[in-house]
């Protein structure tokens, strides 16, 4: 499987992505904490450890424009159903948590962590009905 081209290209932009978004983070979160950055180009470093992340979720969709096999892109579909379902949920719970002051406060970019965790759920489901089905 790993021999299908599309899923090399989604491998690789996935990994440069990953690899710029760690360097990015590093060099923002450093930038912050020496206090070298405010006005507007705080507001534009703030922003630039989202945009591999964007990025990631866009090679995701390009992946499933790429794939030529149906039943792998079904897989792949399946699995980020299951990624919506769960992060949105568990966002939508703990906002109304967090509104009626029985949670702390958790910064909104986790909801992406969230989402990437339920491709895992989503790929053990897959896992399951596939030998469910096998």
């Amino acid at each position: 499987m790993l021999k299908n081209p599309a899923i090399r290209r989604y491998n690789r932009r996935v990994i440069i992505l990953s690899l710029i978004y760690a360097i990015v983070l590093i060099a923002i979160v450093s930038l912050f904490n020496q206090h070298l950055l405010s006005g507007p180009l705080a507001y534009l470093a703030a922003i630039l450890p989202a945009l591999p992340i964007i990025g990631i979720f866009a090679a995701i969709g390009l992946y499933l424009v790429e794939e030529t096999d149906e039943y792998v892109r079904m897989g792949m579909v399946r699995q980020s159903l299951w990624a919506s379902g769960f992060a949105l949920s568990i966002a939508t719970i703990w906002g109304f948590l967090e509104s009626f002051e029985l949670v702390a406060h958790v910064e909104s970019y986790y909801v992406a962590v969230l989402w990437f965790g339920g491709l895992g759920l989503g790929a053990c489901a897959n896992k399951l009905t596939i030998g469910r089905d096998a």
